[in-house]
């Protein structure tokens, strides 16, 4: 390989980098977005062990990728031999860690519906409606996707508030609009007329397995974004690399002493 074509894989290969660092920026902050956020689905499985395992293997993995792509840009400009080894390490690592989380999720992907069940089942039975965050996001569910428990509204049957009370109440989250009259509220318990609640008949199940798939589906697309990217970026890494060790690139002495 001449000295052009050195230096042209040189550059190529800070570009993929500054993408790489990029991408890793990209899932940190998907990743924080799904822990953090009060407003979505995540927010009623935040006890769920297999979620928070994925938002803390996003975020680890985002800023593992920030940093070895700082490193693949440091070692591409200076052409040093060991970060160029090192980056080609790291990045094959975290290609094999990916595949091994995509494998175990989709093998896993039925005991991650049952534990959800389990856990909106669990949010059911022992909403309060004391306005928490846990029911905040229940509520914001069933009021924007116009639904009502998570198969069907008698989801709600087995809610202690409503057992134990001798007034007809109901989830005011679930009131359909196009039934109320007046003022009306939408969180905690609403006070029916009849038994027959004014709610949305339709279950949040298919809504919500939506919103997830289509978010997997996004989160899918990136890791295959970064997967071709960091292929790239081995391949352009080892060919520095073997270039720096037969003495074609002569330019150690451009590296900064801290490096």
């Amino acid at each position: 390989m001449g000295k052009g074509c050195v230096t042209v894989s040189k550059y190529f290969l800070f570009l993929f980098n500054l993408i790489f660092f990029l991408s890793g920026v990209i899932i940190m902050g998907f990743g924080l977005w799904l822990r953090l956020d009060n407003q979505s689905f995540t927010a009623v499985l935040n006890n769920s062990t297999s979620v928070k395992v994925v938002c803390y293997t996003l975020i680890g993995v985002g800023a593992f990728s920030m940093l070895i792509g700082f490193l693949g840009c440091v070692g591409a400009i200076y052409e040093v031999r060991c970060l160029l080894g090192l980056y080609f390490t790291c990045l094959l690592v975290i290609l094999i860690a990916q595949i091994t989380v995509g494998v175990l999720i989709y093998f896993h992907k039925e005991a991650v519906n049952d534990e959800m069940f389990e856990i909106v089942t669990k949010v059911l039975d022992k909403y309060p409606g004391s306005n928490s965050t846990t029911e905040q996001a229940w509520d914001f569910i069933q009021r924007n996707m116009e639904c009502c428990g998570w198969s069907n509204k008698g989801d709600w049957d087995v809610n202690m508030v409503i057992v134990n009370s001798s007034r007809l109440l109901f989830p005011c989250s679930c009131q359909n609009i196009s039934h109320a009259t007046g003022n009306f509220s939408t969180s905690g318990f609403c006070e029916a007329q009849t038994p027959d609640w004014p709610v949305y008949d339709v279950g949040c199940a298919v809504s919500v397995e939506s919103w997830i798939l289509s978010n997997m589906w996004f989160v899918l697309g990136i890791c295959l974004g970064v997967a071709f990217i960091e292929l790239l970026g081995m391949i352009l890494s080892i060919c520095m690399c073997r270039n720096v060790q037969n003495g074609i690139t002569e330019e150690y002495t451009k590296v900064p002493k801290y490096l």
